[in-house]
């Protein structure tokens, strides 16, 4: 039942919190946004929880002036966990078309959500943001359901009503993850910094998950290809989303000492050099794959050979730039866009480096409870790619080149590995 309204509205609506929802600042976003769109609140119920691991409970009435203002703070405010007291089940309309979406439907969120179908809350699988919920009446399953996979007759979730979302939370005694603060910041000790992430990746790694780097070829540029190697041949990078540029730069190297015809080792330009990436990508095409041309004794260090020799899976997603492309690489996006979807759930953390598109695209995957760390050396794109929806990102300024060899050098520290 609705509440009734605050002196001066007309319209009202109750909703409730519940979670660690004052550690993680809900409480404070929730008024705030209520008051910043023009709406009114009065707090009818707040249960604060006194230890540690207790959880608070919030109910709170919502008043405007007119319906289409509350409609659209109930709506806001969903993306903050916030449900309505008296939740109706969800409302599903079938696709009139392949990609074709119904107007009014629900847009995922990268947050764990649970749909009402029916009298049960149904767990939505494999969440990412900016999708749609199609929901199977046969399986009772409601699946998160990118654009360019909705057929013709999927029942699709619409609206906020009967949709539950569930914000990462902060409990008081947090010490995990927050030692940047969401903060972006080319002042920050970057040796502490990475000393604290290299813990990280040996707690997800105990726990059973995959670290998976997202990489650019300024990993190669910079020198820290021998590193970042070390990394997945030892274990600590599980697998790898990149595109042409990495494996082609990678392999160039490994083959010819120079990225982009320039010697890694003296800094120096090599005569027709230039041309050295594409001898690297004839290379492998003569052999028919990367696999290939490391089972032939062609490629016998580096990056990809690592991830070969080792069965670290690596997806290679085309653009419009690349020169060849290696015979692995996924020119259509989709297909790729699919690939890399196949390995998200195994996913704990995911390292992003020197990067930002690729970055953006992975990111736009991922549950928002995967452990993001940012690279670069432009704090403007740390801050682009922190912008994506992730509570669990944290952002490093640092030059490739820094950032992986001394990681690695943290992670043989902790774990007592003599270089």
């Amino acid at each position: 039942m609705d509440a009734k309204p605050i002196l001066g509205m007309s319209y009202s609506r109750e909703i409730e919190l519940d979670g660690h929802i004052i550690d993680s600042g809900i409480v404070e976003n929730v008024l705030d946004t209520i008051l910043d769109m023009g709406g009114d609140f009065e707090i009818l119920e707040f249960d604060v929880g006194k230890r540690k691991a207790d959880k608070s409970y919030a109910r709170i009435s919502i008043s405007t002036e007119n319906s289409d203002d509350l409609d659209n703070i109930i709506s806001r405010l969903h993306r903050h966990g916030a449900r309505l007291v008296e939740e109706a089940a969800i409302s599903l309309i079938p696709a009139e078309g392949e990609r074709i979406v119904p107007k009014g439907f629900y847009s995922t969120t990268n947050y764990p959500t649970e749909v009402k179908y029916g009298s049960e809350w149904i767990e939505v699988e494999k969440i990412e943001m900016d999708c749609l919920i199609v929901v199977d009446p046969k399986t009772h399953r409601a699946l998160c359901t990118p654009m360019s996979k909705l057929q013709k007759g999927d029942l699709v979730v619409m609206g906020e009503h009967g949709v539950k979302v569930y914000p990462p939370e902060r409990p008081r005694d947090h010490d995990d993850f927050e030692f940047m603060g969401g903060g972006v910041s080319s002042e920050r000790p970057t040796e502490t910094t990475i000393k604290k992430i290299a813990r990280e990746m040996l707690e997800v790694l105990a726990k059973g998950k995959k670290v998976a780097l997202v990489g650019g070829p300024a990993i190669i540029h910079t020198g820290a290809d021998e590193a970042c190697a070390a990394l997945v041949r030892e274990g600590y990078i599980n697998t790898i989303f990149a595109g042409n540029a990495l494996a082609t730069h990678d392999i160039e190297y490994n083959l010819y000492g120079t990225s982009l015809g320039m010697n890694i080792q003296s800094g120096d330009l090599m005569v027709a050099g230039h041309k050295n990436h594409l001898y690297a990508i004839s290379e492998v095409m003569r052999a028919g794959s990367i696999k290939a041309a490391v089972d032939l004794g062609i490629v016998r260090s580096g990056i990809m050979y690592e991830c070969v020799k080792n069965n670290v899976p690596f997806v290679l997603a085309g653009s419009i730039r690349d020169d060849g492309p290696l015979p692995d690489v996924i020119s259509d996006a989709m297909q790729a866009q699919d690939a890399m979807r196949l390995h998200i759930p195994d996913i704990g953390m995911v390292l992003m480096v020197a990067t930002m598109l690729h970055s953006i695209a992975v990111g736009n995957c991922l549950p928002a409870y995967v452990r993001t760390i940012c690279v670069d050396i432009n704090p403007s794109t740390v801050t682009k790619l922190m912008d994506r929806g992730t509570m669990q990102a944290i952002g490093v300024v640092s030059d490739a080149g820094a950032f992986i060899p001394m990681l690695l050098a943290q992670i043989h520290k902790m774990t007592g590995k003599t270089e």
